[in-house]
């Protein structure tokens, strides 16, 4: 008995808040929106795709999501490029402890989840 991987993650936005949880995870993050299974959609929020594993964004009021240290750490090619695309779009820019290995940031979304870019060195 093992566990095999990580099939997906979820964060969550304020209920109503998916439009602007697209553009931002779509068109900023250039996350793919992978059709929710039917008997889900009802429920609210989209489900991503990040490589070969999955961001479901669901909706919840009442979080205080920017108080959290819990996030999730997308694996990139140019972390240096990531730094420069977010700050064009307004992103801040969050300093992380250094790993040996690895170029790292962080940054939180527009509900105030946190994200981290990592770079493998």
């Amino acid at each position: 008995m093992k566990v095999r991987g990580l099939h997906h993650a979820q964060i969550t936005v304020p209920k109503g808040a998916e439009d602007e949880a697209r553009r931002f995870y779509c068109s900023v993050l250039g996350l793919k929106e992978v059709e929710k299974p039917e008997s889900l959609q009802g429920r609210g929020g989209f489900w991503l795709e990040a490589g070969d594993r999955q961001v479901h964004v669901g909706t919840e009021d009442g979080v205080d999501r920017a108080r959290t240290k819990a996030h999730l750490a997308y694996e990139v090619d140019d972390v240096g490029a990531w730094r420069a695309h977010f700050a064009s779009h307004g992103v801040e820019i969050l300093d992380s402890v250094p790993i040996p290995g690895c170029e790292r940031f962080g940054f939180r979304d527009p509900f105030g989840n946190r994200g981290e870019m990592i770079q493998r060195v």
